[in-house]
C-alpha cells in the first residue's frame, strides 16, 4: 500500500482524536446548464458560510469547464509527498503518456494551510503504442496508470485525473483551501464544494473531499455503514480502496456502473438509494420489473447508512439523498442554475432570489446536465 497517507497525516494525528461530530462535513455545489462559466468565488462563499460544519481537517473543491485549452487531455492533479516520488512518478508518466505540459499547481499562503506534499499537475494523453497493446480504451488505460501510481509509487497520489476539470484539496477549512488554490482565478460551468469533519477516518490531504476517478467527482456529508461489503465487491473490479474513508468507494461504485455497465445516472440512483422491496411490491407492472432488475443484478452496489452527496461529471451534477434521508440536503434553481447545499443559507447567501427552493426526498434524484449546445461548445 502506497506510505503517502502515512506521512502527510503526521502533523494532524493529535486533532483526529479531539473532535466528533456525526452530523458534521458540509457540500454544495453549483451548475449552469447553459455551460455559462463563473469563477470559483460563489463556490467558496456559499462552503464558508457552513463553516461550522467542517473541524480544519479537510476541505476542497471540483472545477468542470476549467481547462479549455487541454480539453482533450487528461489533467493529472498529483501529490508527491517527496522529490524522490516525484521523479519515481514523472519516470512512469514519460513511459505511459505522452505529457504535453507539466507544472505546480498555482498556490497563495493562507493562514490554517500548513506545508504540505509538492502539488503538481500534468496534462497528459496515453502514448498509442502501450494504449494498443494494453487492448483498453483511453478511459480504462488511465484508471488503471492512476491506480498505480496510488497503489505502488510510495509517496505520490493521484488526486484528480480527468478532462477539462480538476480536484483542489488540501487539510484545512474548505474556504481557506479555496483561496489557498487560488480557486476564484478559474472559470467553470460546475463547482462542488465539501467540508470535512471525520468521523471515523484520518484527515489527511488525500483523505479530503472531492474522491475522484477519471472525470466522476464525489462528496459526501454522512457514513456509509454498507462500506465492507461495497469494497469487497467492487475491488473485485479492480478498484483498490487504499485512502482510508468510505467515500472512496462511491466514486469507483459510480464510474464502475456508468463507465464499465453502462447505466444511466438515474439509474445509478436506483441502485445506490434503491426503494426498500416493500416499496417495489407497490409500483405499477413496469416500472416494478426495472427496479426489480436493478436491486437483482447490482445489489452489492446499495448505499446503506446516512449520506448525501453530490456527483460531479463531464457535462452534469447529481444530487443524492440515502433513502431515508439521514443528512440534509436542499435544492434550488434560478434560471439555468441548479443549486445543491447542505443548508438553505449556502444557496441563498450567492443568489437570494431564487426560481425554486426544495428538499430532496429519500432517494430522490436531482440532476442537472448542459444543454447539447453547451456541451458541444465546451467539449466538442
Amino acid at each position: 500500500m502506497n506510505n503517502f497517507s502515512t506521512a502527510i497525516t503526521t502533523g494532524n494525528a493529535a486533532l483526529e482524536g479531539a473532535f466528533r461530530n456525526p452530523s458534521g462535513c458540509a457540500i454544495s455545489g453549483i451548475f449552469s446548464k447553459n455551460g455559462k462559466l463563473m469563477s470559483g468565488n460563489a463556490i467558496i462563499e456559499s462552503i464558508e458560510i457552513m463553516h461550522e460544519r467542517s473541524n480544519g481537517l479537510g476541505g476542497g473543491f471540483a472545477a468542470y469547464g476549467i481547462y479549455p485549452e487541454h480539453k482533450h487531455e487528461y489533467a493529472l492533479h498529483i501529490f508527491h509527498n517527496s522529490i524522490g516520488s516525484k521523479i519515481e512518478t514523472e519516470k512512469y508518466l514519460e513511459e505511459t503518456f505522452e505529457v504535453s505540459a507539466a507544472s505546480t499547481i498555482p498556490i497563495q499562503p493562507v493562514p490554517g494551510i500548513d506545508q504540505g506534499p509538492l502539488i503538481w499537475r500534468y496534462f497528459a494523453t496515453p502514448r498509442r503504442d502501450k494504449l494498443r497493446d494494453s487492448q483498453q480504451d483511453e478511459r480504462e488505460f488511465t484508471a488503471r496508470a492512476v491506480f498505480h501510481i496510488n497503489r505502488d509509487i510510495d509517496g505520490s497520489f493521484v488526486f484528480s485525473s480527468g478532462k477539462n476539470m480538476g480536484v483542489f484539496k488540501a487539510v484545512g477549512y474548505p474556504e481557506d483551501v479555496g483561496r489557498f488554490y487560488r480557486l476564484s482565478e478559474y472559470e467553470g460551468y460546475c463547482f462542488t464544494a465539501h467540508g470535512r469533519y471525520p468521523t471515523n477516518t484520518p484527515g489527511w490531504w488525500g483523505g479530503a473531499h472531492p474522491f475522484s476517478l477519471l472525470d466522476t467527482t464525489v462528496v459526501h456529508n454522512g457514513e456509509i455503514s454498507s462500506y465492507d461489503a461495497n469494497r469487497r465487491s467492487i475491488e473485485m473490479y479492480g478498484y483498490p480502496c487504499t485512502l482510508q474513508t468510505d467515500t472512496e468507494v462511491i466514486a469507483y461504485i459510480i464510474d464502475y456502473l456508468t463507465r464499465r455497465q453502462g447505466l444511466t445516472f438515474e439509474e445509478v440512483c436506483r441502485v445506490t438509494a434503491a426503494p426498500f422491496w416493500s416499496e417495489i411490491e407497490k409500483m405499477p407492472a413496469d416500472e416494478r420489473r426495472e427496479y426489480e432488475f436493478l436491486r437483482t443484478v447490482f445489489s452489492p452496489y446499495l448505499i446503506t447508512g446516512p449520506f448525501s452527496i453530490l456527483v460531479g461529471f463531464t457535462g452534469g451534477m447529481m444530487a443524492l439523498n440515502d433513502r431515508l434521508k439521514l443528512r440534509s440536503m436542499v435544492a434550488a434553481e434560478k434560471g439555468d442554475l441548479l443549486y445543491c447545499a447542505s443548508e438553505e443559507s449556502a444557496i441563498r447567501l450567492i443568489e437570494p432570489d431564487l426560481d425554486k427552493v426544495w428538499a430532496p426526498s429519500g432517494g430522490e434524484c436531482v440532476i442537472a446536465r448542459l444543454t447539447p449546445d453547451a456541451h458541444k461548445k465546451i467539449y466538442g
